[in-house]
């Protein structure tokens, strides 16, 4: 009998540990009275082995086995890399 495991995809919000990333993942549904749109963030703690990760990627995680305390989540692929420009240092100052 295979299960099958959970994925979620969200935006890396911090990577200064060693092999973990912080990653946010926003969901939305709508109230079942007042039929508001409601935000709900989530963050977990994401087991990162080869410290490909860095603020602002999107990143598809999935369920794993328990790495720590707080990381039950390892990273199964990175979807979209943050753009980063590089500005040459004359147009700084």
């Amino acid at each position: 009998m295979e299960t099958k495991q959970k994925t979620r995809i969200g935006r890396v919000i911090s990577n200064k540990m060693e092999k973990t990333v912080v990653i946010t993942v926003e969901t939305t549904r709508n109230h079942r009275l007042y039929k508001k749109t409601i935000k709900r963030m989530v963050k977990y703690k994401v087991h990162d082995a080869k410290k490909e990760c860095e603020l602002g990627d999107v990143v598809r995680i999935m369920e794993a086995r328990p790495f720590s305390k707080e990381k039950r989540w390892r990273v199964a692929e990175i979807i979209t890399k943050k753009e980063t420009v590089a500005t040459p240092p004359e147009e700084i100052t």
